[in-house]
């Protein structure tokens, strides 16, 4: 815990606590009398939606990686129930910030919208590192800031998994896209990476909507867009969330062996989909990991006191399961 943690830091935590605080957090390993040893970095793991089984499955590889790893850091985790509710994640960060953690490991809900909240965050004396989707470059340079992201090419996995559906599709073949949140960089990403592949294969883009990664959203889109263009031959979804409301749908209306789908993340309900193939492909960007790439990183950064730098981890095709 850090020394120089202020008695103001202290009441803030305590207003926090009395007014409920997160609610969410799950400290781990904390040491007796309710706080980390002196000599043992708090790390706080702040992500999206554990709603979807991909914030879950980080969350879980954290808690499994923390025990390894008791004698080095303790751990607090945090996640928001809707992918939409910046809100409440600002206010998350704010709490750790209160808390006096010495490290926030951030999932950031939207990339211009949590810059600030981190900037309080570094000027409390707090390492920052962002996993999953990327801070804005422009929010941050005008904040004067560099925070490290610790995570894969979104575009390039992306175009993976298209490039891979290209292959079972005619040139001309009409394709729609299901977007994540529009202001999420990842969500940018990954519809540039579809793009540049359906573009490259000759593929006619007939529409682009987002489902805001939520698969009861992804069920309603693609309910319409199906009615809208039934000669659709394909759907490219910016996670595997919203490929499972995709699939829901294209059951629904009959549609399932006329029209692939292909996803992103690899979460365990994607993996049977692709069993059963009702599902063409998806990318692994190894959620059970992604979160210890940023822990490990921040507690490199604790330790050396470097220079913060982007670090990119791996995401591979993912075409069968054992």
């Amino acid at each position: 815990m850090k020394s120089y943690l202020s008695l103001a830091l202290i009441l803030s935590a305590f207003f926090v606590a009395g007014c409920g605080g997160s609610g969410e957090g799950t400290p781990e390993a904390a040491a007796p009398g309710g706080g980390a040893a002196p000599d043992k970095p708090v790390i706080a793991l702040v992500m999206k939606s554990l709603a979807n089984e991909f914030f879950k499955t980080m969350e879980d590889g954290a808690k499994a990686h923390q025990t390894e790893n008791a004698a080095k850091y303790d751990l607090i985790t945090e996640g928001i129930k809707d992918e939409l509710d910046v809100n409440r994640q600002v206010q998350l960060v704010e709490q750790m910030v209160a808390r006096g953690v010495d490290a926030i490991v951030v999932a950031p809900a939207d990339s211009k919208a949590l810059v600030a909240a981190c900037k309080r965050a570094q000027d409390a004396g707090i390492v920052v590192v962002n996993i999953d989707n990327k801070l804005d470059a422009d929010v941050l340079k005008d904040k004067g800031m560099a925070v490290p992201f610790v995570g894969p090419d979104n575009r390039a996995g992306a175009k993976k998994v298209g490039e891979y559906l290209a292959g079972k599709l005619l040139s001309g073949d009409k394709v729609a896209i299901i977007e994540g949140v529009p202001s999420a960089f990842n969500a940018i990403q990954r519809k540039l990476g579809f793009e540049d592949a359906m573009n490259a294969a000759g593929m006619v883009i007939a529409t682009s909507q987002t489902a805001n990664w939520e698969m009861a959203q992804a069920n309603q889109v693609v309910s319409a867009m199906v009615t809208e263009h039934p000669d659709l031959k394909a759907i490219l979804c910016a996670n595997d969330s919203m490929a499972l409301g995709a699939v829901s749908a294209l059951r629904s209306a009959g549609k399932l062996e006329a029209v692939k789908v292909v996803g992103f993340d690899n979460i365990s309900a994607a993996q049977d989909l692709i069993k059963e193939g009702a599902l063409l492909a998806t990318a692994d960007q190894h959620g059970d990991k992604l979160a210890v790439f940023g822990i490990e990183y921040a507690l490199e950064m604790i330790a050396t006191k470097a220079a913060p730098a982007d670090r990119e981890t791996p995401v591979d095709l993912i075409t069968t399961v054992p």
